[in-house]
This record gives structure tokens, C-alpha cells and sequence, in this order.
């Protein structure tokens, strides 16, 4: 009996390396090979992400990087120099250094209890609202009533365009090309009296 599973062990090492070897010398230029690159070394480099960036989803990002990478430079890799394996490794390496320069970037993301706080932190004054709301109110009084009226139903009452445009028996484009046209002079009036919205 302990030949019978020696033998079985052996020839499970044999199609094992057989396996590795034909994953090893799988063209990344070809989608079955990246394919077969990604079975084989996919899982092990997304744990190597996540252990150096902390975050699963950069990690994700980090490995799909990794393979797009290796196809885009498939035709420099050279299995007399290195393993693909070690290849993979040494691209996810960078990919990770970029994405720890590309989070330090940019500012980090409020969370929604963050916001809540900085939001009844910060008090506005009542008198700077209705002074914006007066100018609002003279700067839409210089646009065409078409334009005028579509900003006030979309952003004022939370109407759709489509509904809108039902409503006007015009086109749900025709809505949406006031809504922008219309904006846009608003915005023109706007800046043109130096308005900071509160």
C-alpha cells in the first residue's frame, strides 16, 4: 500500500511540474497565457498586495495592473533571466510603490460620520444665506424664461429632465440642452458679479 501512494505521489509531483513548467513558459502575449499566468501566480500576488498596501480593493487594482503590465511588455521577458514568477513579482513591486504615491497624493476620503461633523461643525450665517439666495434669484431673473424654467424644476423641486420635458411637450434632449445652455449663462452671470456661493 505504501508503494501504491508513493507512486501516485510521484506522478502527482510529475503532472504538478509539468503544469508549473507549461505555466512558466506560457506566452503572456496570447490570452490563454495570461490567463494561465493569472490561475497560477494571481491569488499568491494579490496576498503579497494586500500584506504591503492594507487595503483589498488597491490590492485587486495593484494585480490587475500587474497583468496588464505583463502583457504590455510581454516581449521583454526573458525566461533565461529569471522565472516568470520572479518577472510578476518584481512588476508588482512597482505597481505597489505607485499605488502607495498615488494614495499619498491625494487627500484621504471623509468617511459619512466625518462629514456629518464637519458639516454641523461649520455653522453658516443666516445672513450670508439669504444674501446668496438674493443674488440666485437676480441672476435667474436675467435668464430666458425657457432656461429659467428647467433650472428651477430640475435643481429646485428634484425633477428629472424627462419629466420636465413631458411636462413642456418637448423632447427629453431638448430639456437637457436647456438645462446645460441655461446653466452655463447662469453660471457666466454668476461669476460675472463675483458670487461665492456660502
Amino acid at each position: 500500500m505504501a508503494c501504491r501512494n508513493r507512486q501516485v505521489l510521484v506522478v502527482g509531483v510529475r503532472t504538478w511540474r509539468a503544469w508549473r513548467k507549461k505555466a512558466e513558459d506560457a506566452s503572456l502575449k496570447s490570452e490563454a497565457g495570461v490567463r494561465a499566468a493569472y490561475c497560477e501566480y494571481g491569488s499568491e500576488l494579490l496576498g503579497f498586495a494586500h500584506n504591503q498596501l492594507g487595503d483589498p480593493q488597491l490590492a485587486e487594482e495593484v494585480v490587475q495592473e500587474v497583468f496588464l503590465r505583463a502583457w504590455r511588455a510581454s516581449d521583454s521577458f526573458d525566461s533565461k533571466r529569471g522565472s516568470l514568477r520572479t518577472w510578476l513579482y518584481s512588476i508588482a513591486r512597482n505597481a505597489i510603490v505607485d499605488a502607495h504615491r498615488r494614495r499619498e497624493a491625494r487627500p484621504p476620503m471623509a468617511h459619512a460620520d466625518q462629514a456629518d461633523q464637519v458639516t454641523t461643525a461649520r455653522e453658516v450665517d443666516p445672513y450670508d444665506q439669504l444674501l446668496a439666495r438674493i443674488e440666485l434669484r437676480e441672476a435667474l431673473g436675467r435668464l430666458s424664461p425657457d432656461h429659467q424654467e428647467v433650472i428651477i424644476q430640475v435643481y429646485f423641486l428634484g425633477r428629472t429632465c424627462a419629466d420636465v420635458a413631458d411636462e413642456l411637450g418637448l423632447a427629453a434632449s431638448s430639456a437637457r440642452s436647456r438645462l446645460y445652455h441655461g446653466l452655463r449663462e447662469l453660471r457666466g452671470i454668476l461669476d460675472e458679479n463675483g458670487w461665492l456661493a456660502p
